[in-house]
């Protein structure tokens, strides 16, 4: 006997997947997310190596993915998801300043870049508009990317920062924020020989006389995005 499909029945959850190393991050959106009528957290991972882990046996529909994380970049990390996994779609969750990242993780593979200091209502908004095929982006951010394109040009960050590289940026914070080669070499698990060529190009996309130019230049302009957010 042949049955007839239920036009009522519920639509199947959207399986979400939270990549954040700060454990209180993980467990709030967790809940948030399981509150959505038509969204799940399937699993939430703390680092990369865990996510990937996760990624293979038990693939999510939509990923959230900080970009701080213990073991590697998240901006890394969501290139060589997209790369095996196109169909996957990745949102970014930063407390990092969006007007230096967003464009960024577009680039990486992501389908958008959320704040951590929104409020509920938008990481709904922005899990509804990714879960329908969109890309989410504060209205100030989308402006500034849609005219950079719309004129021809890649949006452009002063003091030359937009001509670095995802890796090259994230080591240009790390000396800012006063750390050492070795320290650096630490944290990312990279010779210290690799931070010296990477400072080497810093200083030459940068247009600065020596490696010293380029530490003082990363140092003021961390502290300029200090000031900026107290």
């Amino acid at each position: 006997m042949s049955t007839t499909p239920n036009p009522k029945a519920p639509a199947q959850r959207k399986r979400v997947a939270l990549l954040d190393d700060h454990t209180m991050m993980r467990g709030g959106m967790k809940v948030f997310i399981d509150s959505l009528p038509d969204f799940e957290c399937c699993w939430e991972a703390g680092d990369c190596k865990t996510a990937f882990e996760k990624i293979e046996t038990d693939l999510p529909d939509i990923m959230l993915v900080d970009i701080t994380l213990p073991d590697r970049n998240g901006l890394e990390f969501i290139k060589d998801v997209h790369s095996l996994h196109p169909n996957l779609s990745m949102l970014v969750i930063s407390m990092h300043d969006e007007a230096y990242y967003a464009h960024r993780a577009l680039k990486a593979g992501a389908k958008g870049y959320m704040m951590k200091n929104m409020g509920y209502d938008l990481y709904e908004a922005a899990l509804r508009k990714v879960a329908a095929g969109g890309r989410w982006l504060s209205d100030t951010i989308a402006e500034q990317i849609f005219q950079a394109y719309t004129s021809g040009a890649k949006p452009r960050l002063e003091g030359g920062l937009d001509e670095l590289s995802d890796r090259e940026f994230e080591i240009f914070q790390m000396m800012g924020d006063g750390r050492g080669t070795h320290e650096i070499a630490a944290a990312l698990r990279i010779s210290p020989k690799t931070v010296d060529v990477h400072r080497m190009n810093m200083r030459q996309k940068l247009k600065l006389e020596d490696g010293a130019a380029v530490t003082r230049f990363a140092i003021r302009w961390m502290e300029s995005r200090k000031l900026g957010h107290s």
